[in-house]
């Protein structure tokens, strides 16, 4: 894991970040996420040093294990992304009013968020994988 220096710190601070739809509507398809994967970097623009290593979807949820360096509040990182691309989602995908029709929201209000240290690799290819493969869990066989 890599430490980052600046001219008055050094930090190693990675987040787990996972984001849910409102009400966990099915809402993330293959459009979607493609436009999320490309409209993010554009808002960190406005953040330096905010960074995603690597985002995975689910349909109702995302996970992305992010860098965020300790001069930002990690609640307002993800305030500040959360309503700009849930703006940006509205506008880009008209059909979203219809989905969330009485309120002009996409994501629940909260978020989970865990720092990650000692066991990156794990999570790492947790994010990546989201999604595309079962656990195993609805299968066993008694």
């Amino acid at each position: 894991m890599e430490v980052i220096k600046t001219s008055h710190s050094m930090y190693c601070l990675r987040y787990d970040v996972v984001w849910v739809c409102k009400y966990r509507r099915k809402i993330l398809k293959p459009g979607v996420c493609s436009y999320i994967r490309k409209t993010l970097p554009g808002l960190l623009r406005a953040m330096p040093g905010v960074t995603i290593e690597t985002i995975g979807f689910d349909q109702d949820h995302l996970h992305m294990l992010m860098v965020i360096p300790p001069k930002y509040s990690i609640a307002d990182v993800m305030g500040q992304l959360k309503s700009q691309l849930a703006s940006r989602m509205r506008k880009f995908f008209p059909w979203l009013s219809k989905v969330y029709w009485k309120e002009n929201i996409i994501w629940s209000p909260g978020y989970f968020v865990s720092s990650v240290w000692l066991d990156e690799e794990t999570i790492r290819r947790y994010v990546e994988h989201q999604g595309q493969q079962d656990s195993g869990q609805l299968r066993q066989e008694l």
